[in-house]
């Protein structure tokens, strides 16, 4: 069962988003790119995040300016409604990229791009390896 249409949540200066679009796009998985600062994820993306990372305040792109402005003891104190909601106004403060399925299922945040890590999440996605034609034909 497929989990859904992915969103890619990518900032076109970022490195590591440049690497997870060559990797989507290497494996032919089929995703929308969002431009995080313009559209950042939404609320309801945020929060299920937040639910499910071992540490939800990874989410925080804690190398941006966004994030040095807030300053880290700002955001150590927040509670999670309140970080939630800075997250979702200002898609600088998002670490990147932040790939989700429309149902949720499949949820990739920065973290530094890890293509097992990729493709262990998205293995529904990943295309059957085709079978050696020469071995087919009995050549």
């Amino acid at each position: 069962m497929s989990p859904g249409p992915l969103k890619l949540y990518s900032y076109s200066r970022c490195s590591t988003c440049r690497k997870a679009i060559a990797w989507l796009d290497q494996k032919a998985i089929a995703y929308s790119l969002v431009d995080i600062t313009l559209t950042p994820p939404s609320r309801a993306e945020l929060a299920l995040a937040w639910e499910r990372l071992p540490v939800p305040r990874r989410l925080f792109n804690t190398s941006g300016l966004s994030y040095r402005a807030l300053g880290p003891a700002v955001v150590k104190e927040m509670e999670p409604e309140q970080a939630i909601d800075a997250l979702s106004a200002d898609g600088k403060l998002i670490r990147r990229p932040f790939l989700i399925s429309s149902d949720g299922s499949s949820l990739l945040v920065g973290f530094g791009f890890d293509p097992l890590a990729w493709s262990q999440v998205l293995v529904k996605l990943l295309p059957e390896p085709s079978a050696d034609p020469a071995l087919e034909s009995g050549h």
